[in-house]
C-alpha cells in the first residue's frame, strides 16, 4: 500500500485531549475526512491503549479486512478530525456510542 495522505497535516494537530494514549480508527475519517460515526471502548491492550476504537459507519467488511484500512493514532489526533467525541472520551470501558443522524451528539447503543 502506498502511504495515505491525511486530511490534516501533522503539524496542524492542537492539543485537545491530553494523556488519553493510543486509538485505532479507520482512513474513512483520517484519509477521507468522514467524521466519527461509531465508537466504542474496549478493554486495553496495554497500559498505553486507551480502548478507543472509531469508525466512520461507512465502513464494509471488505474493507475490515484490509488491514491497511485501520492505523493507530493518539486519541488527540482523532479528537482533531472531529471534536465532537471529546465529551465521550471519558466514558468507561464497553461504552458503544453511534452519533445521533448528522448532529453533533452520540447515543449509547444498548446491548
Amino acid at each position: 500500500m502506498s502511504k495515505p495522505i491525511f486530511k490534516i497535516n501533522a503539524e496542524d494537530i492542537a492539543d485537545l485531549v491530553t494523556g488519553m494514549g493510543y486509538c485505532y480508527a479507520t482512513n474513512k475519517i483520517t484519509v477521507d475526512g468522514h467524521p466519527v460515526g461509531m465508537m466504542y471502548r474496549e478493554e486495553s491492550d496495554d497500559e498505553d491503549d486507551s480502548g478507543w476504537r472509531f469508525f466512520s459507519g461507512l465502513e464494509t467488511q471488505e474493507y475490515f479486512d484490509d488491514e491497511d484500512n485501520t492505523m493507530v493514532f493518539d486519541v488527540n489526533t482523532i479528537a482533531n478530525y472531529d471534536t465532537t467525541i471529546i465529551p465521550y472520551l471519558n466514558s468507561p470501558i464497553n461504552t458503544e456510542l453511534v452519533r445521533v443522524d448528522r448532529s453533533e451528539k452520540f447515543k449509547i447503543i444498548e446491548d
